[in-house]
């Protein structure tokens, strides 16, 4: 069998084992049926990559509604694993004209999440005349698949964190004082397209000085002056999958007190990353890291949650936070990115990705969590 024909296979067996699985959920929900409209679980389904999409899952059908535009790629992607159907006018429409032709169903599921209010009036109106369907919401029924992730979505994401951490390395040599944010920001962004990033999953985060308190900092006409932090997030796309990354830099020299306060984030990161387990409690992964900030005196300057599940989607299940008491699943990969945010000195955060194996952690991310002076 050829390179490509192998890679062919894997993908079709991982469709095969997630829409059975998708099945077996909709069995115990007593659905008949279910509509899916996010294009992140279309894709975790059928390998469609496209902008335009209606995917119908019912327990012996699989029915993919796109437009011409994706004739070619459909074919390509999805093969012959479900029924494609080419719409050139309004998927919608169709839509209405096919469910007929997939047997009885009565009760069919619809992402309560995913679906815009004009859709879901839509489904009301199919009602109007003649009641066909009893339309139910849905919540998180791809998604919680999802969160556990086959070798094929591994090896993606180590693909991707790899791509992220060559870029930031070339980046991180052409840094120089008096640069603004945004050419540090084309800088690393062209180097992770050259590394071979399909996308930038999110904004890029890059915040100098008094900034790098923001932590949703986005980027800005600043220049970053010696002896100021230089903070950076940032991901890669490897087919579909994300990485996300953060490391905080200083330009020039650092003084004590910023060496004493990324030392503080440094342990913190490196208690929750090799502390992590699935089957832990998002809420006890969470105190991992924000027990030894509070302990450090600064619980208060640690505002946001630890952490976040990453894939199609680089923020999905599973959430590492205060309020989440549901485990943390088994081959979920999740980030570990704890900070503290002084307003008005500016902030450290440093932000790995994790793989949750029955037998722990394992820290995808290599790059130096020590604080590097740059510039």
């Amino acid at each position: 069998m050829t390179a490509a024909g192998v890679r062919a296979a894997v993908s079709g067996d991982a469709r095969e084992r997630r829409v059975a699985a998708l099945r077996a959920s909709l069995a115990v929900a007593q659905l008949d049926a279910l509509l899916i409209t996010s294009l992140s679980n279309v894709r975790y389904c059928t390998d469609f990559s496209g902008s335009a999409a209606i995917l119908v899952v019912t327990s012996t059908e699989l029915v993919l509604l796109t437009d011409f535009r994706y004739s070619v790629q459909a074919a390509s992607e999805v093969g012959e694993f479900a029924r494609v159907i080419i719409e050139p006018t309004s998927l919608w429409s169709r839509l209405w004209t096919v469910l007929p032709q997939l047997g009885p169903l009565d009760q069919i599921g619809f992402e309560s999440a995913h679906l815009a209010h004009g859709d879901f009036q839509r489904l009301v109106d199919s009602q109007r005349d003649v009641v066909r369907w009893q339309w139910r919401p849905t919540a998180n029924v791809v998604e919680m698949l999802r969160s556990a992730k086959d070798e094929c979505e591994v090896l993606a994401i180590r693909e991707a964190v790899g791509i992220a951490e060559r870029a930031l390395e070339r980046t991180v040599a052409a840094v120089r004082a008096g640069m603004t944010e945004f050419e540090i920001c084309g800088l690393l962004e062209r180097e992770l397209r050259a590394a071979g990033s399909e996308a930038h999953p999110f904004e890029t985060i890059v915040a100098s000085g008094e900034r790098s308190a923001l932590p949703h900092a986005r980027c800005s006409g600043r220049c970053a002056a010696k002896g100021e932090w230089l903070l950076l997030d940032f991901g890669a796309v490897h087919k579909g999958y994300c990485s996300d990354i953060t490391r905080t830099f200083v330009v020039g020299r650092a003084s004590d007190e910023q060496r004493s306060l990324h030392a503080v984030v440094r342990e913190s990161n490196m208690t929750a990353s090799g502390g992590v387990r699935a089957g832990m409690r998002g809420k006890d992964a969470d105190a991992l890291a924000r027990g030894y900030i509070e302990r450090h005196g600064w619980g208060q300057e640690f505002g946001h949650s630890l952490g976040h599940g990453i894939g199609l989607e680089v923020h999905e299940a599973p959430r590492l936070s205060k309020a989440n008491d549901a485990p943390l699943p088994e081959r979920a990969v999740v980030t570990i990115e704890p900070g503290i945010y002084r307003p008005g000195w500016g902030g450290v955060r440093i932000e790995d990705d994790v793989f949750l194996t029955g037998d722990g952690p394992q820290v995808l991310t290599t790059f130096p969590r020590e604080l590097l002076e740059i510039g």
